[in-house]
């Protein structure tokens, strides 16, 4: 897990409080494996923390907070990001009903959402027009 030096401490408490309760993590390398494709990062399900990417929103190009390693993005597949139709990975469709709480999965009061909340990070799943539930970041953003 790649992550801004900043962040370190708060992320080893995450993971560490994770591993205790046995949240499955379906796979983690660096962005650098899918060659800083997050598309192709998100289908392989990967949990990751620094990609140099703009942040998909709306307006002009701006930098992602993965770009300066201060989110991370927890199982895609089971948390997918999703804007109207689009289900970003496509696989994490199967995932968009939230009450059908499998592992893995990101869900108000659950274990991963918990764990960042500890160190004081935010989860992108509470985005209404736009969830991001793999997503967590220090900023909110």
């Amino acid at each position: 897990m790649v992550v801004n030096s900043s962040m370190v401490n708060a992320v080893i408490q995450v993971f560490e409080t994770l591993y205790a309760d046995r949240f499955p993590i379906q796979e983690m390398v660096p962005q650098s494996a899918y060659g800083g494709d997050d598309n192709a990062a998100a289908a392989a399900d990967d949990t990751s923390g620094f990609n140099c990417r703009y942040a998909v929103a709306p307006g002009p190009p701006q930098w992602s907070v993965h770009a300066y390693g201060e989110a991370i993005d927890v199982n895609d597949v089971q948390n997918p990001y999703v804007d109207g139709a689009t289900v970003i990975p496509p696989a994490g469709a199967a995932y968009q009903d939230r009450s059908d709480v499998r592992p893995g999965m990101a869900v108000p009061g659950g274990v991963l959402v918990g764990a960042f909340a500890a160190v004081g990070w935010q989860w992108g799943g509470r985005w209404t027009s736009t969830p991001d539930y793999q997503h967590f970041s220090a900023t909110g953003r």
